[in-house]
């Protein structure tokens, strides 16, 4: 099975990102179509931008993808509308690199689908404790991986991209 992927980048990032590109050319071996959303024009709004917003512009993007198994990809920002996303549009999975399990906007609390989900996490992440994430995904026994890295696993691009091969052929 191949279908299609949507890669959301990360605040303060755009659909080139190092680890949306990563993230992609592995689809693209693996046979998945992908695309990577730009989001920037939501988030130059306040400080956490147009969330709200964000999540529509991808909720309109993944039920655009219909009648093929749909995952849904991002790193911090973008895991957040990713998961919010995968409740209201059927997904065959979820991952997820550096998710903030709370915000100080509306939807205030990351929710998502109860599909296959994988998730990177740095131990080091300055913005999201380790321990949160632990916990949100411990209640969801997801599949959680642990790396020594920042925020922006900037030491784990290679690492987060065959960890989502690994997930892409699982989903298969």
């Amino acid at each position: 099975m191949s279908g299609h992927v949507i890669i959301s980048h990360g605040l303060e990032s755009g659909p080139g990102a190092t680890k949306a590109t990563a993230l992609a050319r592995v689809a693209g071996e693996l046979g998945w179509s992908h695309e990577r959303p730009d989001y920037r024009d939501l988030d130059a709004i306040g400080v956490l931008g147009d969330v709200p917003a964000r999540i529509a512009r991808l909720a309109a993007l993944a039920r655009a993808a219909r009648g093929r198994p749909l995952v849904l990809a991002g790193s911090s920002m973008g895991a957040y509308v990713s998961a919010h996303v995968s409740r209201d549009v059927p997904v065959a999975g979820l991952f997820l690199m550096a998710p903030p399990v709370a915000l100080d906007v509306e939807p205030r609390y990351l929710h998502a689908a109860m599909v296959p989900t994988r998730i990177v996490h740095g131990w080091e992440d300055e913005l999201i404790p380790a321990q949160d994430v632990v916990r949100w995904a411990q209640r969801r026994q997801d599949h959680l991986v642990l790396v020594p890295d920042s925020h922006r696993l900037a030491a784990h691009v290679e690492f987060c991209a065959e960890e989502f091969g690994r997930f892409l052929q699982m989903l298969a």
